[in-house]
C-alpha cells in the first residue's frame, strides 16, 4: 500500500469532547448536565440495562441535583428509525432540553440522533453519511448530549455520528453531524462491571476492530494511526483480563479507555470488517462486535498484500515473538479462541443464501471506501464463503 505524501494533500483533523475518566466518574453527571446546558435530561437507554444499578444511580443523582429526568427505553440492540422517532416524541411530549445517553453503543446511537433530529423537520435519512449531506441540517435546534457508556466497544460516546437501521431497506445507515458529539463522555468502570463474559469479549473485539481497520486505512491522518496502535496494545493486555474477571477495575478502565481511542482512530478510516458486518447486522440481526471479531482475520488474509509492512512494525510494536503479518495474525486468532469467539459466520447462523445481498450492500457502506484492497461485490461475497467455512485463516 502506498503512503500518502504529505507535501500534496489537504486534511480536515478533529478530536473529541471532554471525558470524565475513573472509577466514580458516574456522580459528575449532573455537574455535566449543566455544564451541557440541561436542566431536564431525557435518559435514553436499552430497556435490560433500566432496571439495573448504574441506571438507576444516574436517575437517582440527577433527581438529587434537582432534575426531573425522564426515561426512554422503546429500543432495538441494532437500533432503527422507527426507535429514533418513538425516541423523539417522547422528548417533545416531555420538554426535555437535552439526553443523557447510557449504555452500550446501540443507547448511545439512539440517544444520539433523538437529540440531532429534535432540531430537524426532514426525514432522519437525508442526514446519510453521504458528500455532504450533513449541511442540510438545521443546527440551532440539536440539544446537547452527555454520554455514559456501560459497553467497552463502539466509542460512541466521542463519535460524531449514529449508526441506525432504514426498517424499509434493512440498511444500516450512518447519520452524520458534527454536532452530534456529545458534549461531555462519562468513562466510569464501575458501570461496566456486570457486563457478561461473552458481551465483554464481543464489545472489546468491536474496539479492536475500529482501531485496527483506522490503522490500515490508506489515508493520511498521522495523529490517529498513533492512537490506534496504542489502543490495539491497551485491548491485547486489558481484554482477556476483563474477560477473564469482570470485576478487575483496571482492566475495564483501559477497555473504556481503548474503546474510546478506536472511535477517535476511526476518523482516519475504518474498511471491510465494518462494510460486511453492517449489512450482517441490518438483515440477520447478529451482535456489531461478535460479528466483526468473526470476520476480523478472513479480511486481514484478503488485505494481505496491501498492509503487510504495516502489519509487520505492529507486531513488532506489540511484542510479538516475530516482528511479520503471520505472527499478528495468529495473535488475533489465539486471541479469539481465549474469549470464546466463534471461528465462522456459519456458527452465528448466517445462511449462505444471503450472500450476494450482504456483498452488494457491503460494497455501497462507505466504511468499504477505506479498506486498503478495493472491495467488490465478488470479493465481498468470497471472504463471506471463506468466514462461513473456515478457511483461508
Amino acid at each position: 500500500m502506498e503512503q500518502p505524501d504529505p507535501a500534496t494533500l489537504k486534511a480536515t483533523w478533529s478530536y473529541p469532547t471532554t471525558i470524565l475518566f475513573g472509577a466514580g466518574s458516574l456522580e459528575k453527571l449532573p455537574r455535566a448536565c449543566t455544564g451541557a446546558g440541561i436542566s431536564r435530561p431525557l435518559l435514553v437507554t436499552d430497556p435490560t440495562l433500566a432496571e439495573l444499578p448504574p441506571v438507576v444511580e444516574a436517575l437517582a443523582l440527577l433527581r438529587e441535583a434537582g432534575s426531573e429526568p425522564g426515561l426512554f427505553t422503546d429500543l432495538r440492540p441494532n437500533p432503527t428509525g422507527d426507535n429514533v422517532d418513538a425516541g423523539l416524541a417522547v422528548l417533545r411530549e416531555g420538554g426535555f432540553d437535552g439526553v443523557v445517553a447510557m449504555g452500550g453503543g446501540s443507547a448511545l446511537d439512539c440517544g444520539k440522533a433523538i437529540a440531532f433530529m429534535a432540531g430537524q423537520t426532514r426525514p432522519i435519512w437525508d442526514f446519510e453519511d453521504v458528500g455532504d449531506h450533513w449541511k442540510r441540517a438545521r443546527e440551532d435546534g440539536i440539544l446537547p448530549v452527555v454520554a455514559v457508556p456501560t459497553t467497552a466497544g463502539t466509542g460512541s460516546e466521542v463519535g460524531r455520528a449514529a449508526v441506525i437501521t432504514d426498517p424499509a431497506s434493512h440498511a444500516k445507515k450512518i447519520i452524520f453531524h458534527p454536532r452530534m458529539l456529545p458534549k461531555t463522555a462519562i468513562l466510569d468502570p464501575r458501570v461496566t462491571t456486570g457486563l457478561p463474559p461473552h458481551l465483554t469479549a464481543a464489545t472489546g473485539m468491536d474496539a479492536l476492530a475500529h482501531c485496527l481497520e483506522a490503522y490500515c486505512a490508506p489515508t493520511f491522518h498521522p495523529m490517529s494511526e498513533g492512537i490506534a496502535v496504542e489502543g490495539m496494545r491497551l485491548v491485547g493486555e486489558a481484554l482477556p483480563r476483563a474477560f477473564a474477571d469482570g470485576s478487575d477495575l483496571a482492566a475495564r478502565g483501559m477497555m473504556l479507555t481503548a474503546s474510546m481511542m478506536g472511535a477517535v482512530a476511526f476518523q482516519k478510516g475504518l474498511g471491510a470488517i465494518h462494510a460486511l458486518s453492517h449489512p450482517i447486522g441490518a438483515l440477520c440481526d447478529t451482535h456489531h462486535g461478535l460479528t466483526n471479531a468473526v470476520l476480523m482475520p478472513y479480511v486481514l488474509a484478503f488485505n494481505y498484500r496491501a498492509v503487510e509492512d504495516r502489519i509487520a512494525r505492529l507486531s513488532g510494536w506489540l511484542g510479538l515473538p516475530r516482528a511479520d503479518f503471520g505472527a499478528f495474525l495468529d495473535w488475533v486468532l489465539a486471541l479469539r479462541r481465549e474469549l470464546g469467539v466463534p471461528h465462522t459466520l456459519k456458527e452465528l447462523g448466517v445462511a449462505p443464501e444471503r450472500f450476494p445481498t450482504l456483498a452488494e450492500m457491503a460494497v455501497r457502506d462507505p466504511t468499504a471506501i477505506t479498506n486498503p484492497v478495493p472491495l467488490t461485490a465478488e470479493s465481498a461475497e468470497g471472504i463471506l464463503q471463506e468466514a462461513y467455512e473456515g478457511t483461508g485463516v
